[in-house]
């Protein structure tokens, strides 16, 4: 008998976010691919140390249509079915907000084009295996936003403004794509990923200081909320879950 798994596409799976996003999904039983644009290395070893067997590095770009169409048609090939896509992928430069020169128009066209025409080609590239998912609810559409859509607070405006536009993809893509197939956003606050640890350690407990909660989000708790996005939230579509320790609140 076949893998009868239900499986799981993580674009930008081999950065720290998204790594915590494929171990949560394998531990919950899911087979994982791991998708990489230039860090082969990193998405094979994470795929072979998943928890379970049978998981996948696959190389895409969620900046190439035609990358995605051939990484659906692997997903296919190697897997027979793709329940859930996490557009994780995603791009920025701390640029400050009122340095617009600072803000030139290839970093706006690569902001743009990764974290929001990006999730909108990658499922549109994987949505007839969506479509025919099996889970609970119907295949599933994890969107990773950020608070920086709500907040305009963020690396820069450009940023700021793509993950508004990905919340608001989100809300777009789940009237569009129901009753097949959910679609949601996680939006984290700040990460407590290597990056932000190798940042300035005043600033980041500054961070910490106006969180609510009194720190930075672990990545193991945002692959959490994804987690529980996929396998327990079968009846929410079009929302977003924040994963911000009440950061808006101050």
């Amino acid at each position: 008998m076949g893998d009868t798994r239900a499986v799981a596409v993580v674009t930008g799976g081999a950065g720290g976010l998204g790594a915590a996003i494929c171990r949560a999904l394998a531990e919950a039983g899911l087979r994982v691919v791991v998708t990489w644009r230039s860090s082969a290395d990193a998405a094979r070893a994470l795929a072979a140390a998943l928890p379970g067997d049978g998981h996948l590095a696959l190389q895409a770009s969620v900046t190439d249509s035609a990358s995605l169409q051939a990484l659906a048609a692997s997903v296919q090939a190697e897997c027979g079915r793709a329940d859930v896509l996490v557009n994780c992928a995603g791009t920025t430069r701390f640029v400050a907000h009122a340095d617009l020169d600072g803000l030139d128009d290839a970093l706006i066209d690569e902001i743009l084009a990764t974290n929001v025409r990006g999730a909108i080609a990658a499922t549109r590239a994987l949505l007839p295996l969506l479509r025919e998912s099996a889970l609970p609810g119907g295949g599933v559409v994890v969107n990773i936003s950020s608070i920086a859509a709500r907040t305009a607070m963020g690396s820069n405006i450009a940023y700021c403004a793509s993950k508004a536009a990905l919340d608001n993809l989100t809300l777009s893509l789940a009237r569009a794509l129901a009753p097949q197939v959910r679609v949601l956003s996680v939006a984290p606050g700040l990460v407590d990923t290597d990056f932000v640890k190798s940042l300035d350690v005043v600033w980041r407990d500054k961070q910490c200081a106006s969180t609510p909660l009194g720190r930075l989000a672990a990545p193991e708790e945002i692959g959490r909320a994804v987690a529980v996005a996929v396998r327990d939230l079968t009846f929410s579509t079009g929302c977003t879950i924040a994963v911000d320790g009440g950061r808006p609140l101050l």
